[in-house]
């Protein structure tokens, strides 16, 4: 090596690379090195479609079980405003009794945000106009339905705990017969949505894990199927970082081409499901779409996918290109 270029040796500080010079010449190789990593991925079409259909696949079913999700909170979200208290009084409760609770009630100006009282003769046209039975009714000796009071709590108290809690308080008066609190129902629907999302979670780290095993095992083959070129590389003063970055720009490429292939999967899923959700909202006279698949979503797709695609390969470059040392 002296021999060859002792007489070059002087000239060395004049040929010295500036640092913007190496930075470009950096980017410029790793910019060669991904590209030629892509042309690699091109020149196996059969493995690599299978690799990058196994990430999607993983990452579709876990992403539309969130989405659906989301979707349901988003619905629910908007129920706790409904979280009225209904106050059933005795039997033989007077007009002016029913009118003095009301303004007592009225008067717990900080728990509560309305009170509403609704007579028995009212309740019993809305119930004759809603169920249809207005000839039967007119069969009823006497009317059977007491006053109700319907109060819906302030904001803070529209909480299933805190509604609860007032709820206990106003039954303690002494015309009050029972009463019900609307909201409990949710508390139910919360219960559900909180295990739907541990159920999401739990299958998102299992085939999380699943991706990088296989992307790992993909590199290994890869690396394995390279050993003498590695090898040869490393004779002539490759360093491993050098070798490293082709098989990491790999699992870059799996990673970016697995999160587009899904992001294109959970769109069709939820196009093919919102017909169905069309369906029962319009059972219900109301109408729903679902929501979530947007920009945000693909970012998030996209990185969960490429960072699984480099954890993968990271860990299979780490371990099996230090072993390959020329003999």
């Amino acid at each position: 090596m002296s021999l060859l270029f002792s007489g070059r040796t002087g000239n060395t500080k004049n040929r010295r690379v500036g640092f913007v010079q190496r930075v470009l010449m950096g980017v410029i190789n790793h910019i060669r090195q991904a590209l030629a990593s892509l042309g690699e991925l091109w020149r196996s079409p059969l493995a690599t479609i299978m690799t990058i259909g196994v990430l999607g696949l993983s990452i579709t079913l876990p992403s539309t079980l969130y989405l659906m999700v989301k979707n349901t909170e988003n619905v629910t979200a908007g129920w706790e405003n409904a979280g009225e208290i209904s106050l059933y009084l005795q039997a033989n409760t007077t007009a002016k009794q029913a009118q003095q609770l009301l303004s007592a009630v009225t008067a717990m100006n900080d728990k509560i945000d309305n009170a509403r009282l609704i007579s028995p003769d009212f309740a019993l046209e809305e119930f004759e106009v809603l169920s249809g039975l207005g000839d039967s009714l007119a069969y009823l000796d006497a009317n059977p339905l007491p006053y109700v009071l319907l109060i819906t709590p302030k904001p803070e108290y529209l909480r299933p705990q805190a509604a609860r809690r007032l709820l206990s308080e106003l039954e303690q008066q002494s015309i009050v017969d029972f009463g019900k609190l609307d909201i409990e129902w949710l508390e139910k629907l919360y219960a559900i949505v909180s295990i739907a999302k541990d159920i999401v979670w739990i299958i998102a780290i299992l085939l999380c894990v699943s991706v990088v095993l296989i992307i790992g095992n993909t590199i290994r083959l890869n690396i394995l199927s390279q050993r003498e070129a590695i090898a040869v590389m490393k004779l002539v003063g490759a360093t491993d970082n050098f070798i490293r970055f082709p098989f990491l720009y790999t699992g870059f490429w799996y990673g970016i081409l697995g999160g587009f292939l899904a992001w294109m999967l959970v769109a069709f899923l939820l196009w093919w499901i919102q017909s169905g959700v069309a369906k029962l909202a319009g059972l219900y006279q109301t109408t729903f779409t679902i929501s979530g698949l947007d920009g945000t979503a693909l970012g998030v797709i996209l990185i969960i996918s490429v960072a699984l695609g480099l954890i993968g390969s990271l860990i299979s470059v780490q371990k099996h290109i230090k072993e390959i040392e020329p003999s």
